[in-house]
């Protein structure tokens, strides 16, 4: 095949590849047009999770009529003018590309005015072609609708995910953007229903609250701005400021997309100042979970590069090592100042000089001296704080406890009868069985007996629901009320009688009675935290997750005080079970130590 010269409209469709990847990506560019023609206002209007509609309607400063169709042609810009204003850009947007791809892939509108002008001005463009022009009375600002987002690309289209999966990633752009620009007013309509708004007062906890359940927005801890910090190669001085908000170690997640970054008003990408941050938090956090944090970075604009990426996304500072550290130092100081490392403590008993036996679990030691009696082991526990730190958190997710070798039983094989003696370090049951010794997770032993239970009931279509005397509400980020209003059928049979009760807000009426000891609205943050696991939370047995997470947090928690009586129905409720020798997650809920084996560790062999 001949090289030939590929004609404007095919070359402005490949290019729209790199600015316009999905729906988010044009919600994206507009609100960076609009912020930086100095909006104070911002209205998203999105249909079909923005492939039948997006619309972005601000009160900046406009565009005059005689320059909104160069707008819409490619590398046309306000913001730059030559080559060496691309060392120090002070705007979001500067290629003059982002216009141009978006009407290329789309059928668009533009109405804007200025304010020295008497009328606005709107044009229509069809797969970047201009189709009409004239004037109509506007107010200042610009008003863009982009309709049939990608109708001239099917292969593009082909591969977008679910309406709620795009809305969830509008969703975060937008709440973003909110937050990076506390002092403008959002709002954010999808399919007629205002679903995200702030006022625009400055004030980022308002900004916060909206994003987040009060009582969370209630928990940050601000941080505050970072003193200017020597440069490596010289002794001049520059500032990096570094503010925002972050959790305190007790609000966690199982993933890090509650990190969320900005330099200089820009959201940005980067796995080294997310690290940072967690980095921030050692030994404050269990192994696998991560913090909520919001971290605003300001630092002349000279230091740093943002054209890397067709998306902007990602950046490039001149010096990495002072920035990292910037940013770690801001939150581990926000962090002991506000919540203290704490202490960690061992427990033993006093072996009265005998010989003692050891067990280490969780990362503490367990310790019980000789006995003469060979049927109650009768122990005699207390408790007994150890000045030393353990260099690492204690994962209580997956917490390994050995004690030699352990004896293996076939799956399915029933438990032999066990007779309780008592309780380890509130997260351990002790029986005596015809063999020797067993330990008990009580945590992984009640959450195999709710999972069975639940599920059972599930399948046979039977699950008690128990009403709450009054309806608990819960507030959700606007990604997380897409979840869960796509999925209502699914918890109403689960048994949980969800319905909506505002903008991203919900009324639990019903809970699972085999969970009615949990707190409902824990219940359900829990398990929309768990849907927003990967690209495609809606597929693969979905049921099971959540019935999963729900059984996870109510299930007895390690700390828990139990009664002799509540201890001896947990085991016969394990022994019952279709298969009590793990967890629903697979961690074992017992480990065995032989009659044989307690011998030989006292010397009786």
């Amino acid at each position: 095949m001949s090289i030939k010269v590929l004609s404007e409209q095919l070359a402005s469709q490949i290019a729209a590849g790199e600015v316009v990847e999905r729906p988010s990506s044009v919600v994206k560019e507009l609100i960076e047009n609009a912020l930086d023609a100095g909006a104070t206002t911002i209205n998203l209007t999105i249909r079909g999770g923005g492939r039948d509609l997006i619309q972005v309607a601000d009160n900046g400063s406009g565009i005059p009529a005689d320059e909104i169709e160069i707008a819409f042609q490619r590398h046309a810009t306000s913001k730059l003018s030559t080559a060496e204003d691309l060392a120090a850009i002070s705007t979001l947007g500067f290629r003059g590309e982002a216009l141009a791809a978006i009407a290329a892939v789309s059928h668009l509108t533009v109405i804007s005015r200025t304010e020295e002008e008497q009328a606005g001005t709107r044009l229509q463009l069809e797969g970047g072609l201009k189709t009409d022009q004239d004037l109509v009375g506007a107010p200042k600002g610009t008003v863009i609708a982009v309709e049939n987002l990608f109708y001239n690309t099917p292969a593009r289209l082909k591969f977008l995910k679910s309406i709620t999966t795009e809305r969830r990633l509008i969703d975060e752009y937008v709440t973003r953007y909110a937050l990076a620009y506390p002092d403008v007013r959002f709002r954010l309509t999808h399919e007629n229903r205002v679903t995200f708004q702030t006022t625009g007062n400055g004030n980022i906890q308002e900004v916060l609250g909206e994003m987040h359940d009060a009582e969370t927005a209630k928990q940050l801890l601000p941080v505050g701005r970072q003193r200017e910090m020597p440069e490596l190669d010289s002794g001049a001085h520059k500032e990096i400021a570094v503010h925002g908000f972050v959790g305190p170690p007790g609000l966690n997640w199982a993933n890090r997309s509650r990190i969320t970054l900005f330099v200089n008003g820009r959201w940005i990408k980067d796995s080294s100042l997310t690290y940072a941050v967690i980095q921030a938090y050692h030994t404050l956090l269990p192994t696998g979970r991560y913090p909520l944090g919001i971290v605003f970075i300001e630092m002349p604009v000279e230091d740093v590069d943002v054209n890397v990426h067709p998306a902007k996304t990602e950046v490039r500072f001149q010096r990495p090592n002072n920035v990292f550290g910037a940013v770690q130092r801001a939150v581990r100081e926000t962090l002991i100042a506000e919540s203290p490392v704490p202490s960690i403590s061992a427990w033993s008993i006093e072996s009265s000089g005998q010989t003692p036996w050891t067990l280490t679990a969780r990362g503490h030691e367990f310790t019980w001296p000789k006995t003469p009696d060979q049927g109650a082991l009768g122990l005699d526990w207390s408790k007994r704080s150890s000045a030393s730190e353990l260099p690492a958190p204690i994962d209580e997710e997956n917490a390994i406890v050995e004690a030699g070798p352990q004896e293996k039983k076939s799956p399915g094989q029933k438990l032999p009868i066990m007779r309780v003696i008592g309780q380890v370090g509130q997260a351990y049951i002790i029986t005596e069985g015809p063999d020797g010794l067993y330990l008990i997770d009580q945590h992984a032993a009640h959450e195999r007996i709710l999972f069975e239970k639940f599920m059972a009931e599930w399948e046979n279509h039977a699950v008690a629901s128990q009403g709450l005397v009054a309806p608990v509400t819960v507030t959700l980020s606007p990604s997380q009320a897409g979840l869960v209003e796509a999925n209502l059928d699914i918890f109403r049979s689960l048994g949980f009688d969800i319905e909506a009760f505002g903008p991203n807000t919900y009324q639990i009426r019903a809970i699972p009675a085999v969970v009615i000891k949990i707190d409902p609205g824990r219940a359900l943050h829990a398990v929309v935290e768990d849907l927003e696991q990967g690209d495609a939370p809606l597929q693969g047995k979905i049921e099971a997750r959540i019935a999963l997470r729900v059984c996870k947090s109510a299930a007895i928690k390690a700390g828990q005080t139990l009664s002799t009586a509540e201890m001896e129905a947990l085991i016969q409720q394990l022994e019952a079970s279709q298969n009590p020798h793990t967890c629903p997650h697979g961690r074992p809920t017992m480990i065995h130590l032989s009659a044989a084996q307690l011998a030989r560790e006292f010397g009786r062999t």
